[in-house]
């Protein structure tokens, strides 16, 4: 149950800044790995919430690598 709790918190942080960068959850993971981005979700998370800038990046890379 906790886990599960955290594995969602997890996921909405980080589709909530994905969609600041105009993708979807789905899409930014996807590019993520085509991408070759290796950040597992718990620091893609992390990045989300403490560095904006950074993760708007990450967010670019993936986008480029659609």
């Amino acid at each position: 149950r906790v886990r599960r709790q955290r594995q969602m918190c997890i996921r909405d942080r980080i589709s909530a800044a994905a969609k600041i960068n105009g993708m979807n959850y789905s899409t930014f993971m996807n590019g993520c790995k085509k991408a070759g981005i290796t950040l597992n979700r718990k620091m893609l998370s992390e990045i989300a919430i403490n560095d904006a800038a950074g993760f708007t990046a990450i967010a670019e890379k993936a986008k480029a690598a659609l």
